[in-house]
């Protein structure tokens, strides 16, 4: 009996070959999670900070029976706003939500408005405030873009600049990520992303490229004047042209074994860098 169950064991493990996908066929094919649409945001701080800011709503879809925290202060401002309000079970919100942590709402809005880089530096200007302008290049992982429109709203970056091409789209992803800073920061859309660079440096901004090959430590440069911080995709990093054209390639010291940060852990290292800089040159003056 025993010698007849080993010769089976032997067989089985003969047949699962490393390398092969040894998992037993029921029949079924796995889901995979639906894709958002763009004009869709989910969670209640991406719906609740895009009717603060006057975000046109077209539809709000809220999960039957969801109340408390800020559900109430989110159908009364959809209401005074004059959006449609639907009442849904939780598979249609899940469906819509295409996987995310939808907390029970979901809301079909108008495009984000872009902004012209005229009317940044406008803004900066009447604000009487050194331009800080933050550039993302060819950057289309959206999580890292949700996170960098987060940080830069809170470190008090004037304006985004994101090229048309090869950019991650500004989705549900994005705005959940960046937990409602979407509605706050304005994104620049560039066309020739060299001409723009050109275009910056004569206007006096100096362009500060994050990069491991950079020949200065990040919290060495002068980084207290008009300034665009240019941050990379994830493993790739700047492109070449990019790169050519930057005014200084900073890198940020790396002690341990991974040899690099992800892309919007970097550029909030740096974002925050010339926020203290600037607040020291202040308190000097």
């Amino acid at each position: 009996m025993k010698e007849k169950n080993y010769k089976k064991y032997d067989k089985d493990r003969k047949e699962r070959e490393p390398g092969k996908d040894n998992r037993v066929k029921t029949g079924r094919q796995e889901q995979q999670p639906a894709k958002i649409h763009e004009d869709i945001i989910v969670g209640r701080n991406a719906v609740l900070e895009a009717l603060k800011t006057g975000r046109t709503i077209n539809k709000l879809y809220v999960l039957d029976g969801a109340r408390g925290g800020s559900m109430g202060e989110i159908t009364m401002l959809a209401k005074q706003a004059g959006s449609l309000i639907e009442f849904v079970p939780r598979e249609k919100l899940e469906d819509m939500s295409g996987g995310m942590r939808h907390q029970g709402v979901a809301a079909q809005v108008s495009p984000v408005a872009f902004h012209s880089l005229e009317e940044v530096l406008a803004r900066a200007k009447a604000k009487q405030e050194t331009p800080f302008l933050l550039l993302l290049d060819e950057l289309q992982d959206p999580q890292n873009v949700g996170a960098l429109l987060r940080t830069a709203d809170a470190a008090g970056v004037h304006g985004v600049l994101l090229p048309q091409r090869r950019s991650c789209p500004l989705n549900a992803t994005v705005a959940k990520t960046s937990a409602g800073a979407i509605e706050y920061v304005p994104v620049v859309k560039i066309g020739n992303v060299s001409q723009t660079i050109e275009q910056l440096k004569q206007l006096g901004f100096w362009i500060v490229g994050a990069d491991m090959s950079g020949k200065e430590t990040y919290f060495s440069a002068n980084l207290t004047g008009p300034i665009v911080v240019v941050v990379g995709a994830e493993g790739r990093g700047l492109t070449r042209l990019v790169k050519e054209n930057c005014d200084v390639l900073v890198n940020i010291p790396m002690a341990g074994g991974v040899s690099s940060l992800n892309a919007s852990v970097a550029g909030a290292i740096l974002i925050y860098e010339v926020v203290r800089q600037r607040m020291n040159k202040m308190c000097k003056n």
